[in-house]
């Protein structure tokens, strides 16, 4: 709902298989799309009502409002028939969560299972429509530039002391849901200022897709050039639906780690555990 490809996109040599081109799922992406369309645009105005109630009682701290996101993305997930399981545990500490990005699907997903706050790009807070739901969702919109990492820190600090937890892709961009892109340890960097250093965590998690019996095993990436409304369609219209699964692997102590890189590369080895081995016809070189 609130996040987007935040790099240079991601290509692979193996061409993504082409849309199933039967048309007998039309009604059924059109029952399923539909009640989730009305049902983002209820909470939405809800939400938008609540916060201005929130703005005058507890300022930006969102305790209210921020129900509706994960609301609106388990019940999403329900209305297009996709089943979602979960290993292990949210933290309860202070911090930030660091996820591998396969699919639009993740803001679905990874809002579902916990109440967080993404990080974006700031061109994502003037895109029409997913600008505006991105910034009503209380989205940290940030530059990726070295001349504004006080900014940057100062919005993290502000917002990690709210009691917000923070979700950002460090792959930069999304792929093909089989494997992890190196993590960039820039966004790490902010954390290891002295005044979060001592009391912020950081937990890895993995979002693991398995594709409907018979289609491609990427069916839910989306990568490259690949448009949002033709993958949007075909989730939709998927019989059998296929299923995600979320592993929250064990948090780390931004205290006990070295360095950004130290911290970038700990998380990328953890994300990546909870994925399979690629299949061998899937393996870029």
């Amino acid at each position: 709902m609130s996040e987007v490809p935040n790099g240079p996109l991601w290509e692979s040599r193996i061409p993504p298989s082409p849309p199933n081109p039967v048309t007998w799922g039309t009604w059924r992406a059109i029952r399923r799309g539909v009640p989730i369309v009305l049902m983002i645009l209820i909470c939405m105005m809800l939400m938008l009502a609540t916060r201005a109630v929130e703005a005058v009682l507890v300022g930006k701290r969102r305790p209210w409002s921020s129900v509706f996101p994960r609301f609106v993305s388990r019940n999403a997930l329900r209305l297009m028939g996709m089943r979602l399981t979960v290993k292990g545990q949210p933290m309860a500490h202070h911090g930030a969560v660091v996820a591998n990005h396969s699919t639009w699907l993740d803001i679905f997903v990874l809002n579902a299972v916990q109440r967080i706050f993404f990080v974006s790009k700031a061109e994502v807070a003037n895109w029409p429509g997913i600008g505006t739901m991105a910034k009503a969702t209380g989205t940290v919109f940030i530059n990726r530039d070295r001349k504004e990492a006080a900014e940057q820190k100062r919005l993290f600090e502000e917002r990690l002391h709210m009691g917000h937890k923070l979700l950002f892709f460090p792959e930069g961009t999304s792929s093909d849901s089989l494997r992890v892109l190196p993590f960039k340890p820039t966004l790490f960097a902010a954390f290891f200022t002295p005044e979060l250093r001592e009391e912020v965590w950081i937990q890895p998690v993995t979002a693991r897709y398995v594709a409907p019996e018979g289609e491609d095993v990427r069916f839910y990436g989306w990568w490259g050039e690949m448009e949002f409304g033709p993958s949007l369609v075909q989730v939709l219209k998927a019989r059998p639906q296929g299923r995600v699964e979320v592993i929250f692997h064990d948090p780390i102590a931004v205290k006990d780690v070295k360095d950004r890189k130290e911290m970038a590369a700990r998380c990328e080895a953890a994300v990546r555990s909870g994925l399979p081995e690629i299949p061998a016809a899937y393996v870029d070189v």
